[in-house]
């Protein structure tokens, strides 16, 4: 297994390190970059030693850090620029084909774990946020570009599926417990872990969904409100708005936005959290009630 890995590797390796010589050559001497180079010698070293005593996990794991690394640096860039008209939709769609590069090479490795046993929940967590989160700041900037907007409706309309997609995938990697079946000292604490809120990233991705949901209503066109193509692969019990392959995205944003409010004004209440747009869109949704 660790022989597969190995092979699987060397080639990614090789392009890394090739991006991470350009990022620094153009003048990036970001935190993240040098970290990301520290940890692909690391990498290299580990790959030539002898292939029974390698863990393929810990590799696979390394990579991962190292692909989040760079492009956290990459993704800021971006966020910095603005998203340039004439080339931020192709380094988007390159930034988020790197970051499914873990995924797939999981797959590749013929590892006999599924993705949560080889990688951990926090790194497919990342994975997942990063990608939806770039998703949500490209739309959030593209939308204020009238005529690019009318041009590219169904464009913009599935980076915001896919977005979504990706913020409901990292909603539902870990299983909330059961407020029984644990013991907690805090009980906030526990009834938060019981919503599935395990951090302050989940509570803001489910603003960005509902935000993502209102721009799919607000700027998708002529076509049915709010209904879009999505991935049957995104089905989940957990968010039971995806019905038959089509998100909804009235439906899934009402209910994202309902859950940040009642958390951020029950359990979150006086931690900064601000409900006012959630309320708004809420509002705006029920114009799509039948």
């Amino acid at each position: 297994m660790a022989g597969a890995a190995v092979g699987a590797l060397r080639q990614r390796l090789a392009g890394l390190g090739r991006r991470l010589e350009r990022l620094r050559g153009a003048g990036g001497d970001d935190a993240s970059l040098v970290k990301g180079a520290i940890s692909l010698e690391k990498l290299k070293d580990l790959c030539k030693e002898d292939k029974q005593t390698v863990n393929p996990s810990n590799l696979l794991q390394l990579y991962t850090q190292i692909v989040l690394d760079i492009t956290y640096f990459e993704e800021n860039q971006l966020v910095d620029e603005e998203f340039p008209e004439d080339s931020s939709l192709q380094r988007v769609k390159e930034l988020i084909s790197i970051l499914s590069e873990p995924e797939v090479l999981v797959k590749e490795s013929n590892v006999h774990q599924d993705l949560i046993g080889v990688l951990g929940t926090e790194l497919l967590e990342c994975l997942s946020w990063r990608r939806g989160a770039l998703l949500y700041m490209y739309c959030h900037t593209v939308k204020e570009r009238g005529c690019w907007l009318t041009e590219n409706t169904d464009l913009f309309k599935k980076c915001l599926n896919d977005g979504i997609h990706y913020l409901l995938e990292m909603l539902r990697f870990r299983y909330p417990p059961r407020l029984n079946d644990v013991s907690f000292q805090d009980t906030d604490t526990a009834r938060l872990l019981s919503e599935g809120i395990f951090s302050d990233t989940h509570v803001l991705a489910m603003m960005y969904i509902g935000e993502m949901c209102y721009w799919g209503l607000k700027h998708g066109g002529e076509d049915k409100p709010g209904t879009h193509e999505i991935d049957s692969e995104s089905n989940t019990e957990l968010y039971c708005s995806l019905h038959n392959a089509v998100l909804d995205f009235r439906e899934v944003g009402e209910k994202m936005l309902m859950k940040y409010v009642a958390v951020c004004e029950g359990l979150l209440k006086g931690q900064d959290w601000n409900t006012a747009n959630a309320k708004l869109i809420l509002d705006y949704f029920k114009k799509f009630q039948s």
